[in-house]
């Protein structure tokens, strides 16, 4: 299998979110619908897509393929073969199981057929307790198909000895710790999952007389359907012909919705918490401008992630935006990379600087994280061939120390650049002239907590920025993960 371009121009330097979902009920051909928000979630998870649809002649029919939406759920040979009013999908990055080496069996959602009928799930999150609940299972005599932890509920469901599908997801999710946003279908309604905390979003949209459930808002734009609102932490959502009836299974928690959804993962697009994500973004560039001011002759976004945060950064500081780094937009798979040498050029095939503009000059240059810091050091190498006087980094996200449990891939501890280094010797080992990240208060600020963070009960999940997990991550410190201690 070629293995995917991220929608960031580097592979190797960025969190990945790992999946998007997508539902629908109420309309005809409802698997295009979902094939349409699937695209429009396309940067949640760009390695496989799945769809299963539910039609009362034809019962249920599923497609999973590797690849790009476009690539696949564009075949009028295969949407035929998923025909029905009803209808849900998955685009996915893989968090657990084997990363780049996803078997099709991992790629969801997953179906299982049980005594009241069948039902399928899709899952964007990561449970924090699955191996634990995969060991009871299998015990138990469960026979899993895939290495995926979100497998866990179905196996779950089919143990439940309650009466109706919903009913036995409450009791599945029940056992379940970590983050999960789901979508999840029967032969007649379609049921939409937040826990808990609220982890990882989801939002109910309506489409003439049907409703749709996704990650995000802007895939409700793409079908032209109405966004109605969010999915409350914790709520689960039955929907029908009838309507949507609401229920709220779990013991209620203040809410921890991830900041990285408005630093990086969303679309700039989407609405998040009422908030524009752009709006957000922007809000971060005047921050960090207010925070950490440097004297310079252009503000330049590393594309496309840092170019609402450069924005206002620029807007802040009165210093000209200019876009100095130029990305290629046709760039699909790194199209060749047999040598080491090639493979160091490789970057100049995503993006290239615009030469005539940087010469001379000292540049901010505003990207969205620094994770393992390789990125960085590309571009700032790029940037000083270019004859750039100076090179300023500016973050517009605190410095990534811990890793993600949640849903999202990150690498180990000891390979990010802020778990070993100070903002000092990070400035160092990059380079630069100067570096800084926006503070944790100043995220804050910037969507929308005017006091900045409240440290005795923070507004959000902030694990990767502060080491301080909402979840105890309860397979990982199995194997050995050593939580923040009081001295850190």
């Amino acid at each position: 299998m070629n293995s995917m371009p991220p929608s960031h121009p580097f592979d190797d330097d960025k969190l990945r979110e790992e999946c998007g979902i997508f539902g629908v009920v109420g309309v005809q051909d409802a698997s295009t619908f979902v094939a349409l928000g699937l695209h429009a979630l396309q940067h949640r998870g760009q390695e496989a897509g799945g769809i299963v649809s539910h039609d009362p002649q034809l019962g249920f029919n599923q497609a999973r393929r590797f690849g790009y939406v476009r690539d696949n759920f564009t075949s009028q040979k295969i949407m035929e073969t998923l025909p029905g009013p009803l209808s849900i999908g998955h685009v996915r990055y893989s968090t657990s199981g084997s990363k780049g080496q996803t078997a099709i069996r991992d790629v969801q959602p997953f179906f299982g057929e049980f005594s009241m009928g069948g039902a399928a799930i899709a899952h964007n999150g990561n449970i924090t307790n699955a191996n634990a609940l995969r060991r009871e299972l299998i015990e138990r005599g469960s026979i899993f198909q895939s290495s995926s932890d979100s497998e866990c509920i179905i196996h779950l469901m089919a143990r439940s000895l309650q009466r109706t599908i919903p009913e036995r997801m409450e009791d599945a999710l029940r056992r379940v710790e970590g983050a999960f946003s789901v979508v999840a279908m029967t032969r007649t309604k379609l049921i939409g999952v937040r826990d808990p905390l609220g982890v990882r979003p989801l939002v109910l949209g309506k489409i003439g007389d049907g409703w749709a459930l996704s990650s995000e808002t802007c895939a409700l734009d793409i079908i032209g359907a109405e966004y109605v609102r969010e999915i409350e932490p914790g709520e689960m959502v039955v929907i029908n012909e009838e309507g949507v009836e609401s229920r709220f299974p779990f013991r209620s928690r203040k809410s921890r919705f991830c900041i990285f959804e408005h630093v990086y993962f969303s679309r700039p697009d989407s609405i998040l918490g009422g908030r524009s994500v752009y709006e957000t973004r922007e809000n971060i560039g005047r921050e960090l401008a207010k925070e950490s001011p440097v004297e310079a002759d252009l503000v330049c976004p590393v594309p496309d992630s840092g170019t609402p945060a450069a924005i206002g950064f620029s807007l802040e500081s009165g210093i000209p935006y200019a876009m100095g780094i130029i990305r290629n937009q046709y760039m699909g798979r790194t199209f060749i990379e047999p040598t080491e040498q090639i493979r160091n050029m490789g970057v100049r095939l995503k993006l290239n600087v615009n030469r005539a503009l940087i010469k001379d000059k000292r540049v901010i240059l505003v990207d969205d994280s620094v994770v393992r810091g390789t990125t960085s050091r590309k571009i700032k190498e790029m940037i000083l061939d270019a004859g750039a006087k100076e090179v300023h980094f500016r973050i517009a996200s605190p410095p990534t120390a811990w890793p993600c449990f949640y849903g999202v891939d990150t690498p180990q501890r000891e390979k990010l650049l802020a778990a070993t280094m100070s903002e000092e010797e990070m400035r160092a080992h990059l380079a630069v002239d100067s570096l800084k990240f926006i503070s944790l208060d100043g995220l804050y600020r910037a969507v929308g907590e005017a006091n900045g963070r409240n440290a005795g009960n923070p507004q959000y999940c902030d694990a990767c920025f502060s080491g301080e997990y909402p979840v105890e991550p309860a397979d990982m410190l199995e194997q050995g993960f050593r939580l923040k201690t009081a001295a850190e």
